[in-house]
């Protein structure tokens, strides 16, 4: 034990959270991947393997990624942004399709697809943070301040934007956010939000996949006056969640696995409700308040502004996702393809968000050294 914890540098409860979650997710995945795995006639580990394969990838990522002394991050911010913006032209253009929206990348030799906007949001957060801190001085002034950041905003959002609106959303409210810590002017911000409004109603009224828009907006609103068949992934996560009760069906004792759509990825939460009741349920919600509540207190103790900046959004795009993915499965939101984080059955998404925890890890790690030494000092 000893061993781990001087191995494993950082806030100890974030540690906590992220082992916590990948248990879970690991249970859930081999529990709802039943249906698939005879689906595809392979054995019924094949999934969980593949699954647990990543997770462990994730926490070696992890692990690495919180050794590293978070300001080498703000070197690798803009790199990743140029390299970014390209792949996500090239994913929308030449990107695997699936209900008109291109998302994918396959990466050749190994075969293995990834989503170019996880690489994508992770590195405009970094950049973001990195430009606040450098630009300070200058953040009131329109060219040389606030004209880059605006830039790169818009411009990955809008990248992301017509092949994945509600990621595109998430991305955009964490910037906003991040925009409002870096104190960067209402009026400044105003501007972002009428570009990013115009850019939502464009996707939205001209974007190819504005048909599905639409239906899943009507079919939230108005769900007596669509088709059955525009609410059957909603209605079979009510299922799963009223028949789940307080303390649910036991694990592996999902029987709605059987009839939604992804209860392994995108209504993972409503088969944990489903199997582990709302006792389960509330647990999950713990963690991520947990986990927020930890990185709110890292931000406020952080001496530098690039760790504090770097820390808030990657935290709160974790966090607003996680409530989003929630949110779908307990019906008080639009379906989405969101997952939740480190539970959804996922590939390379699993390794960009182990990868995000491990640098908020990371700005931790080198705050409580830093404390440690002043107090060293002072002694």
């Amino acid at each position: 034990m000893n061993w781990i914890l001087q191995k494993t540098r950082g806030d100890r409860w974030i540690w906590l959270v992220v082992f916590a979650l990948s248990m879970i997710s690991v249970l859930a995945v081999y529990s709802s991947t039943g249906t698939l795995a005879y689906k595809n006639d392979v054995n019924p580990f094949h999934f969980l393997i593949k699954h647990g394969t990543m997770i462990v990838a994730g926490l070696a990522i992890m692990y690495f990624a919180h050794l590293l002394d978070h300001r080498y991050y703000s070197r690798i911010a803009q790199l990743l942004l140029w390299l970014s913006i390209p792949l996500l032209f090239y994913t929308l253009l030449f990107g695997n399709s699936i209900n008109n929206a291109s998302r994918w990348v396959t990466l050749p030799i190994i075969n293995q697809t990834f989503q170019s906007s996880d690489l994508a949001k992770l590195a405009l957060f970094m950049y973001l943070a990195r430009e606040l801190t450098k630009r300070q001085e200058k953040i009131k002034d329109f060219k040389q301040g606030f004209l880059p950041i605006f830039i790169a905003v818009i411009g990955v959002c809008g990248l992301i934007a017509p092949a994945n609106l509600s990621t595109a959303l998430m991305v955009f409210g964490t910037s906003m956010l991040l925009l409002l810590i870096g104190r960067v002017s209402f009026t400044q911000m105003a501007i972002v939000g009428i570009a990013g409004a115009i850019l939502v109603a464009m996707v939205v009224f001209f974007g190819p996949r504005k048909g599905v828009y639409k239906a899943r907006v009507e079919a939230f609103l108005h769900p007596e006056m669509v088709h059955s068949d525009k609410n059957y992934q909603s209605d079979q996560a009510k299922i799963a969640i009223a028949t789940g009760g307080i303390t649910g069906k036991g694990p592996g004792n999902s029987t709605q696995r059987n009839y939604l759509p992804s209860p392994y990825a995108d209504f993972v939460y409503a088969i944990i409700i489903e199997e582990y009741g709302m006792i389960g349920g509330l647990a999950i919600l713990s963690l991520y308040l947990v986990f927020l509540y930890r990185c709110v207190k890292i931000v406020t103790r952080s001496p530098k502004a690039f760790g504090a900046l770097l820390a808030a959004a990657l935290s709160f795009s974790l966090v607003i996702q996680a409530f989003a993915n929630m949110a779908v499965a307990t019906n008080l939101f639009p379906v989405t393809g969101v997952a939740l984080p480190l539970v959804s059955m996922g590939g390379t998404s699993i390794l960009f968000t182990s990868a995000a925890f491990g640098i908020i890890l990371s700005v931790s790690r080198d705050l409580e050294e830093a404390e440690t030494g002043v107090q060293g000092e002072t002694a």
